[in-house]
C-alpha cells in the first residue's frame, strides 16, 4: 500500500480504541519479571557460556601483544577470543563510525580487546582479570574546544558543506538595533539506559541467532551479515523486549560481534552483556558541542537576521551532533545562516542519542530567544508567537504539515500560571528559596519510513507479527490497537508478536518514527487481511464495515470467524507528496525552579509540556514517553556531563556513581497536554511520534527558569554549582 495524499476522513476519525488511554499490554509481563531480556534467553539457548569483555587501557595506538596463558588456564574457562585473532578490524556495519572488533589498531579506549568465555559470569570475570596486554600508545586528540577552530565544514545528508545560507545575514546583522551575540557550550553524554548492551548468540551450522537488544532488527541482520562475511539470510535477530535504549541501540555493538565470534569458535551459546563501567567508553556516546548563536532585531522584536553555527567532533571526523538542527524550522526571519563544522577526536564514538541535534540545539537557541526577549523588553513568550513563521524560514517554499506551536505557547502559559511571572530576575522569594519560571518552545521533526507486517486470522482472533521493536514505549499497545480498530475486534482478541527478523522489516523504533511508520504498516496489512476475508466470504472488503468481531457488507453480516484462517502480509509506502511539507511536532515547554540563596542548590518544583504531535494513539503512554523525556532534558540541563580526561583520552566517569542522571523523583510534579490535532501528511491515522519532542526544549525551560530566579546566565551546561555559587545575590 503507498500513501499517496493526505488522509481524509477515515475510521480512526471515529475511533472505539486508537487514541483512549490504554494499560501496557506488555505490562503484566515486565512487572513479574517473565518478559524475556537477551541476556535472560534460558528458554532458547540452553547451556550457554558466559562471556566477559576485556577493554583497551589506552585510547589510541597499537596492541603489541596479548598475554592470555594465566587466563585460558583459570577455573572454568572455555576459551579466549582475542582481537589478534583478525589480522585487520572487521568490516563496519549500519550506522557505525568505526570498527568494533579486530585487528591491533587501538581506535579508543575500552575498545574491545578480548572476550574471555567461561561456565559462569563470575569465572569469566575472574579470568579476565589475568589477561596481560601491551600497548605502543600514542598521542591523540581529545580536546574539542582545542580542535574546533580549524575543524572543517560538515557534510550534510546529500554530501553538500552543512553550509545554508538565505537572504544577506551579514548586513541585516550589522544594521540591526538590537543584536545577540553569543557561544554555548553542551558537554558529551551517555545514554545511561538500564539495560546494558547484551546478546546471546547462537550457532546452528552456517546460520547464527542473535537474541540481542537492538532496536532496529533489519539494520541488525545486515549488519552482523557484513561484518561477519556471510550471507545475510543466515542471520537471525530477535529482540521482543528491550530495557532502553534511546539511540544507543539503534546499532550493533561489540557485545553482539564478539558474542557471535566466541560461539561459532567454541561451537556453544555464548552471551555476553557489556558490563556498566565499559558501556560508556566501549559504545556509543552523545557528543559535546559549542554553539554560537547571532540574532538581528528591531526594537519591536521581529527577528531580522538569525545565525547558528554548530562545532561537534566524531572519531570518523564526521556525523558530528548537529545543534542546528531545528533553527531552520522555529523562528520567522528573512537572512539567515546555518553551518556545522566537524573536528576529528579520539574519543569513543559519537552516535544517536534522545533526539540527537535538537535536543542540546534548543540548549542553545531557546536560551539566545530568551536573552532577546530581555533585549527588547518584551515577555518571553509573545516574542516566539511574534516571530512565529507562516512558512518554513530556512525553506521558503516549502509548507508546514499541521502545526499549532503558538497554541502551545498560549495554553502552556494560562496552565502554567505565566502572568504570575515577574520579568526582573531574582526578585521572587519562598524563605531561603530564589524562584523563576522559564519557558521554550520545542520542535522535533517527525519522519516516517516504510514498514511491513503480517496479519493472521485465526478463527476470529487476529495477530499482528513485525520486526518491529518495543523499547519500552509502548509499540505492542499501539499496534494491537490499530489492528483492533481496523478489524473491528476487541482489543483482547489482537496478540502482537514483534522483534523476531523472520518476520516483515518494519521501521524500527528510533528518531520519533516508529509509533507513525509501524502503526501505518499495521493498518495497510489489515485492510489487506480485510479484503482477504472479503474474497473468501464473497463481499467487497473495502466497502464492508467491520465492527464487534462482526462484517456487514450487502445487508448480510459474518461473522470474522466465519473467514477461518487467513495469512496476508503488506507493507506502507510514504509518497514523495510528504516531501513538500515540513512535518514535524512542537511544544510548549514550562518550568518553575527554586535557588538555594545559600547554598545555589536547583530544585525544579514543576514542568509543563503542551505538545502537538496529531493523534495521540495511546495517551497513556504517549505521556510516559513525554515525562521521561522531561526528566532527561532536566539532567541535561543540571547534571549530566561526561568528564573527559584530555591527556589519556577517555570518559572519567564511566558508571552510574560517577555519570548522574536524574529520576522522576526529583521533579514533584509533571504534567503532559495532548492538543486536540490531525496531521493528515504524516500518515492515513493522522499520528506523529511524540517521544522525543518531549526532550527538545525543557532543559532551555529549566535555564531559563534558573536565570529568572537569580539573574545570573549561565550558557555552559550543566548548570552546576561552580558555576554560579559565587555570583548568587548577597544574603542580607
Amino acid at each position: 500500500m503507498e500513501f499517496t495524499a493526505p488522509a481524509e476522513t477515515n475510521l480512526f476519525d471515529n475511533a472505539k480504541v486508537v487514541g483512549k488511554s490504554t494499560l501496557r499490554i506488555d505490562g503484566p509481563l515486565k512487572t513479574t519479571g517473565r518478559a524475556p531480556y537477551a541476556y535472560e534467553r534460558h528458554d532458547v539457548a540452553p547451556d550457554a557460556a558466559y562471556g566477559y569483555l576485556v577493554g583497551s587501557a589506552v585510547a589510541k595506538g597499537r596492541l603489541t601483544a596479548l598475554d592470555t596463558r594465566d587466563a585460558a588456564n583459570a577455573p572454568g574457562v572455555i576459551g579466549i577470543v582475542s582481537t589478534l585473532d583478525h589480522s585487520a578490524p572487521l568490516p563496519t556495519g549500519t550506522g557505525n563510525n568505526t570498527a568494533l572488533f579486530g585487528g591491533a589498531e587501538i581506535r579508543h579506549y575500552h575498545q574491545a580487546i578480548a572476550c574471555v568465555v567461561a561456565e559462569t559470569f563470575e569465572q569469566a570475570r575472574a579470568a579476565a582479570a589475568l589477561i596481560r596486554p601491551s600497548y605502543a600508545r600514542v598521542e591523540g586528540k581529545f580536546d574539542l574546544a582545542a580542535a574546533a577552530p580549524s575543524a572543517p565544514m560538515a557534510k550534510d545528508g546529500s554530501g553538500k558543506p552543512d553550509n545554508k545560507k538565505l537572504g544577506d545575514f551579514d548586513a541585516a546583522f550589522a544594521s540591526a538595533p538590537v543584536k545577540i551575540d553569543q557561544r554555548y557550550t553542551t558537554p558529551d553524554e551517555s545514554h545511561a539506559m538500564m539495560e546494558p548492551f547484551a546478546t546471546t548468540a547462537a550457532w546452528e551450522g552456517d546460520k547464527l541467532t542473535l537474541w540481542t537488544a537492538n532496536q532496529m532488527i533489519a539494520w541488525c541482520k545486515s549488519s552482523m551479515a557484513t561484518i561477519l562475511s556471510i550471507p545475510k539470510e543466515n542471520v537471525r535477530a530477535v529482540a521482543p523486549y528491550i530495557g532502553g535504549g534511546f539511540g544507543g541501540k539503534l546499532f550493533v555493538r561489540a557485545d553482539a560481534v564478539v558474542a557471535a565470534l566466541a560461539a561459532r569458535k567454541l561451537k556453544r551459546p555464548v552471551k555476553v552483556a557489556m558490563q556498566r563501567p565499559l558501556m560508556v567508553n566501549n559504545a556509543t556516546h552523545r557528543q559535546g558541542t559549542i554553539q554560537r548563536i547571532r540574532i538581528g532585531a528591531g526594537r519591536d522584536g521581529r527577528i531580522t537576521a538569525l545565525a547558528h553555527e554548530n562545532w561537534s567532533s566524531n572519531i570518523n571526523g564526521q556525523d558530528g551532533e548537529n545543534g542546528t538542527a531545528q533553527t531552520a524550522s522555529m523562528y520567522a526571519g528573512p537572512n539567515r545562516l546555518q553551518a556545522n563544522y566537524t573536528a576529528q577526536l579520539d574519543l569513543p564514538e559519537g552516535n544517536a542519542m534522545r533526539a540527537p541535534g535538537e535536543a542540546v540545539g534548543h540548549l542553545a537557541l531557546e536560551v539566545a530567544i530568551d536573552e532577546l526577549a530581555e533585549a527588547v523588553g518584551m515577555d518571553p513568550v509573545e516574542l516566539r508567537i511574534l516571530n512565529e513563521p507562516a512558512t518554513v524560514p530556512g525553506t521558503p517554499e516549502k509548507k508546514f504539515s499541521d502545526r499549532n506551536l503558538v497554541r502551545c505557547l498560549r495554553e502552556g502559559a494560562a496552565r502554567f500560571g505565566w502572568d504570575k511571572r515577574q520579568a526582573k530576575p531574582g526578585t521572587v522569594r519562598d524563605g531561603r528559596w530564589l524562584v523563576g519560571m522559564g519557558v521554550a518552545a520545542g520542535y522535533r521533526g517527525s519522519p516516517t519510513m516504510k514498514s511491513a507486517a503480517r496479519a493472521t486470522l485465526e478463527n476470529g482472533r487476529v495477530v499482528i507479527e513485525t520486526d518491529m521493536t518495543d523499547i519500552g514505549t509502548g509499540s505492542y499497545t499501539i499496534i494491537a490497537q490499530t489492528a483492533a480498530e481496523t478489524m473491528g475486534v476487541p482489543l483482547a482478541q489482537v496478540d502482537v508478536r514483534l522483534g523476531d527478523s523472520d518476520d516483515p522489516v518494519s521501521a524500527g523504533s528510533g528518531g520519533q518514527w516508529g509509533a507513525a511508520s509501524s502503526t501505518a504498516g499495521t493498518y495497510a496489512v489489515c485492510l489487506a487481511l480485510r479484503r482477504a476475508v472479503g474474497q473468501k466470504l464473497g463481499f467487497d472488503g473495502d466497502a464492508a464495515t467491520f465492527t464487534d468481531g462482526r462484517v456487514v457488507a450487502d445487508n448480510r453480516s459474518w461473522r470474522l470467524a466465519d473467514a477461518g484462517n487467513l495469512s496476508v502480509t503488506d507493507e506502507m509506502n510514504f509518497g514523495r507528496f510528504k516531501r513538500d511539507f515540513d512535518i514535524g511536532t512542537y511544544a510548549g515547554h514550562f518550568a518553575e525552579v527554586g535557588v538555594d540563596r545559600y547554598t545555589g542548590e536547583i530544585r525544579i518544583r514543576r514542568m509543563l509540556a503542551v505538545c502537538d504531535a496529531g493523534r495521540i494513539l495511546n495517551p497513556l503512554s504517549a505521556r510516559s514517553q513525554v515525562i521521561g523525556a522531561m526528566v532527561m532534558a532536566a539532567g541535561s540541563a543540571l547534571m549530566e556531563e561526561l568528564a573527559v580526561d584530555k591527556r589519556f583520552g577517555f570518559f572519567v566517569n564511566h558508571d552510574l556513581a560517577g555519570y548522574e542522571v536524574p529520576v522522576h523523583a526529583d521533579i514533584p510534579h509533571q504534567e503532559c497536554v495532548f492538543l486536540d490535532t490531525l496531521d493528515p501528511v504524516i500518515s492515513p491515522l493522522k499520528a506523529k511520534g511524540v517521544g522525543e519532542l518531549g526532550i527538545c526544549g525543557p532543559g532551555s525551560a529549566v535555564a531559563n527558569a534558573v536565570y529568572n530566579a537569580t539573574g545570573i546566565r549561565i550558557r555552559d551546561y550543566p548548570i552546576t554549582l561552580d558555576k554560579h555559587l559565587d555570583r548568587l545575590p548577597q544574603v542580607a
